[in-house]
């Protein structure tokens, strides 16, 4: 995937999860398509253009959640990051593999994510955001399982047939 590509399916689906949620009446749950975003980039998109992208979706998700800024920024390559480490050790062919390592990723990010927020942010603890957790990790696999095809297709679109003029 390149990156413009994956900055506006990344702008297009935070837009869609902000409607989904509200539509949908889920006050404190999320759906993190980006996480899926950025775990299908961890998969499949090289070192440099992969970090990249994800420190770009990551901003993104910092400019429309509110929270302690760069936060979101620094997870997003994190878990890129450690994504490309997965491959190495478990095969993620597949819709299946592929939802529960976003599930996987989203659980890190998330644990994480409230972890960096409560050494920040000194209101409320970390209780509220852990209890919703599973629908918030539930909710991210349909979202994987959903958008793999999508993502699939631009990946697919974005190969260079092998020739000569590369």
């Amino acid at each position: 995937m390149k990156f413009l590509v994956s900055v506006a399916l990344a702008l297009a689906l935070l837009t869609l999860e902000s409607v989904v949620v509200k539509q949908a009446g889920l006050e404190l749950g999320r759906i993190d398509v980006t996480v899926v975003l950025v775990a299908f980039l961890a998969l499949r998109a090289s070192l440099l253009e992969g970090a990249f992208s994800a420190f770009s979706v990551g901003y993104l998700l910092d400019l429309m959640s509110g929270q302690p800024t760069w936060l979101y920024t620094f997870l997003a390559v994190f878990i890129f990051l450690a994504g490309r480490l997965v491959p190495t050790f478990v095969e993620v062919r597949g819709a299946l593999p592929f939802a529960m390592f976003a599930m996987a990723a989203d659980v890190g990010h998330s644990l994480l994510a409230t972890f960096f927020t409560w050494l920040t942010v000194k209101e409320d603890g970390p209780g509220s955001q852990l209890a919703e957790l599973p629908l918030q990790v539930a909710l991210t696999g349909l979202a994987a399982l959903a958008l793999y095809p999508l993502l699939k297709r631009f990946e697919a679109s974005q190969e260079r047939p092998a020739g000569l003029l590369r």
